[in-house]
This record gives C-alpha cells, structure tokens and sequence, in this order.
C-alpha cells in the first residue's frame, strides 16, 4: 500500500512538473520566438530518411501583413479576438456532428456487413488558433480525453500569459503550410513568390483554405474547392476582427 502510495505520488509530482515546464515555455514566449514545436520535430523525425527542406522564416507581426491575418480568422476563427482559447459553441457543434457521421457510419456499416471494411467519417475539428498553436508547439497528434484536457489547460495558459496579437504571430510563424514549409514567409514565397506582407486579399485567402490539408493542397494548386473557397473568405475578411495589443 505504502508503495503504491510512494508511486502515485511521485507520478503526481511529475505531471506537476510537466505543467510547470509548459507554463515556464510559455512565459518565454513573450519575448522569446520559439526555435521550433512539436509538430515541426515530428515531421523531421518521420521524414529523416528523406530529403526534408526545411523552409522557415520568422517575421514580426507588423511584416506578416493585415490580409493574412483576416484570412485566416476569417478561415480558421472568426471569434479569435474575442473568445477565451475555446471556443465552446463551436466545439459543441462539431462534437455533435461527428456523433452524427460516427452513427451514420455505423449503420452503413451494418447495413453492408462489413463492419471492418466501413469507411471512416470525415472528423470535423472545432479548435480555435490557440488550440492549434498549443498543439503545434507542444502535443502529439494522438486523440485521447488525457491530451485534450491537456490541450485545454495549456490553451487558458496562453492565452492568459500572452497576448492575442503574439498568439496569432506564433501561429503564423510556426503552421504548416505543406511539405516542408513553416510559417507565412515562407509559404508566401513558395507558392507566390513575394514576401507575405505584399499578399493580395485572394493570395492569403487562398493559403488560408490550406490550412487544415496544406501537404493535400500543394499537391493540387488548381483545385476547384480551394478556388471557390478562398473566394468564399474573401467575402468574410472585411468583418474578420483582427486584435491588437491595446485591446489587451
């Protein structure tokens, strides 16, 4: 008994210590860029037998560029300025939408017979810039109740520790924007050949469209859904609300 008591212990010290590394990391943050996240290590791990360009350039929040910025809101977050990290609305929408495609599955499934065989439903996301810069910059891509309530936390954390304009500057440093290519600057001379502050309002709606499928999409440029998308956030980005520090 003493033992088990002496092991959950020491495992509760641990996790302690995990999330007082996590809140030290963060707090550097508001001076310090950082040099690379977790998803960045794991895809030059993966690929290591492979020739991986690794294409990155930092930029200010100033030489990212306004339509960027609204392309993006517009795309991924149109409540970023004003939501506290989560956005609970729309991660209950997108859970009761996934219940409904996961028991749609089901029953064509068996239907057919063929349970194993079933085709997967499309998982509709629901998480907002924070939650996807926390991802980026700590988390595995697994999907468990333990790394989403570790999600949650470190999203409150950052976004009570940093502010939303250098939350959304990490963001767009630091996405992926396909195979390869890290963050606005980079993207932007990639597919566009100009640096990003000079992107036009289609120009960054359409890297905006990328975003949940950026290696798919670079691997198809001409595609019909990511023209008439980006038209589609085009339209938004005039209402997208872009933060700044005095709002803070």
């Amino acid at each position: 008994m003493k033992h088990a008591l002496r092991l959950g212990g020491l495992l509760a010290l641990a996790l302690v210590g995990l999330q007082l590394y996590f809140v030290v990391r963060i707090a550097a943050m508001v001076w310090m860029d950082p040099q690379s996240t977790a998803f960045q290590r794991s895809q030059m791990w993966r690929q290591q037998g492979d020739a991986l360009h690794w294409r990155q350039s930092w930029r200010d929040s100033a030489q990212l560029g306004e339509q960027l910025k609204r392309a993006v809101i517009a795309s991924e977050d149109d409540g970023f300025a004003s939501h506290d990290g989560v956005d609970w609305s729309a991660l209950e929408k997108a859970w009761t939408k996934n219940a409904k495609a996961q028991e749609r599955a089901a029953q064509r499934a068996a239907l057919a017979n063929a349970q194993g065989a079933a085709r997967q439903p499309k998982i509709v996301g629901g998480s907002t810039i924070t939650q996807q810069l926390v991802k980026n910059l700590f988390l595995s891509g697994e999907r468990t109740l333990v790394r989403k309530a570790q999600e949650l936390f470190l999203t409150m954390v950052l976004e009570r520790v940093l502010s939303k304009p250098r939350i959304l500057e990490i963001y767009l440093n630091s996405v992926e924007w396909g195979n390869g290519v890290f963050g606005a600057e980079a993207a932007a001379r990639h597919y566009f050949r100009k640096p990003a502050v000079q992107l036009s309002a289609w120009e960054a709606a359409r890297l905006a469209v990328m975003l949940p499928r950026p290696r798919y999409f670079e691997k198809l440029p001409n595609s019909e859904y990511l023209g008439s998308r980006a038209q589609v956030i085009v339209g938004r980005m005039p209402d997208a609300r872009v933060p700044t520090e005095a709002e803070r």
